[in-house]
């Protein structure tokens, strides 16, 4: 397992982070490990090098699971977890006592499940451009990191202006965002973040997992997607074992970023991670290949629009 710096963070996260939402919840479908598997499938990451883990208050059970596979071991781990979201029905920030309340409850019950004093990464879950440029939610997160309750502080982003926002605001410490063969919108962002001393984690690595090369068939009004991925395969041919490599390989071809987000819910998906791992590096020219067939039409691909029209299952 290699190993990168998390911005200026001064810790060093495996380049293949665990992403546990598919341990808590049946996340896009899918039938959850039991709670023993879950347990010896993280013990055995652990055991891999992996050191990087990623949860969240709402991912269900993943938080507890996590504190009991790394009981007795929390310094070999470094954990990441995200607040509750807690903006109104219609949009808008509560008011600052109850905005403080929230955030500080989600805080210690996370810390509770994962039976610690302190997480090392504290992130705002989907940060939207009015919660970013919210002072009320910057220091409330500030003093739990100078309370000690909290090392590093960091923002789940969707949009490329949501990234920019939150690196340029010099507040936060990390940033999630997501980074793809098909949707390289926050390229941007990861030069900006570089810059700025900021550890830049991706996620949406494998695009819901359509892009691991296992046959894809989606809803009709998704073929464009579908024959684009296809077009994909076909191009990765004497490249890479599988689409899963390149799209692995690819977002780690950046020095900028420090991790790839990765679900993992069965034994399978830990030892495809650790192959990938051994696989040769992506060079800047095969990149660029790569950027050149991005998605042409990338605000198409709203992962939460086609849940809602019916075209996936959440």
């Amino acid at each position: 397992m290699k190993y990168r710096k998390l911005g200026n963070t001064g810790l060093k996260v495996s380049e293949m982070a665990f992403g546990s939402v598919g341990i808590g919840l049946p996340y896009a479908n899918q039938p959850m490990p039991s709670k023993a598997d879950a347990i010896h499938l993280l013990r055995k990451s652990l055991e891999e090098g992996i050191n990087f883990y990623d949860t969240a208050r709402m991912y269900g059970t993943s938080e507890s699971i996590i504190g009991a596979a790394f009981a007795g071991k929390r310094d070999q781990v470094i954990l990441s977890t995200k607040s509750v979201h807690f903006l109104n029905e219609d949009g808008t920030l509560p008011a600052e006592n109850e905005l403080r309340s929230t955030i500080r409850t989600s805080l210690e019950e996370s810390l509770q499940a994962l039976r610690t004093d302190y997480v090392d990464v504290f992130m705002l879950h989907q940060a939207n451009e009015e919660i970013l440029r919210s002072e009320v939610v910057q220091s409330i997160f500030s003093a739990l990191r100078s309370e000690g309750l909290v090392r590093f502080i960091g923002a789940s982003t969707y949009e490329p202006e949501e990234s920019r926002m939150c690196i340029e605001s010099g507040v936060w410490d990390v940033i999630q965002m997501p980074l793809n063969l098909l949707d390289q919108r926050h390229l941007q962002a990861l030069n900006l973040a570089e810059q700025n001393g900021v550890g830049v984690i991706i996620r949406s690595v494998l695009f819901r997992g359509m892009l691991t090369g296992r046959p894809v068939s989606l809803h009709p009004d998704l073929e464009e997607v579908e024959s684009h991925i296809a077009q994909l395969e076909q191009w990765n041919t004497g490249r890479y074992p599988d689409l899963l490599t390149l799209a692995v390989k690819y977002v780690l071809s950046y020095p900028a970023v420090s991790a790839a987000l990765i679900g993992m819910d069965r034994m399978i998906h830990l030892t495809k991670a650790l192959e990938v791992v051994r696989e040769n590096e992506l060079d800047e020219a095969v990149r660029g290949e790569v950027e050149a067939r991005a998605f042409k039409n990338p605000d198409f691909l709203n992962l939460n629009q086609w849940i809602k029209k019916g075209w996936l299952k959440n």
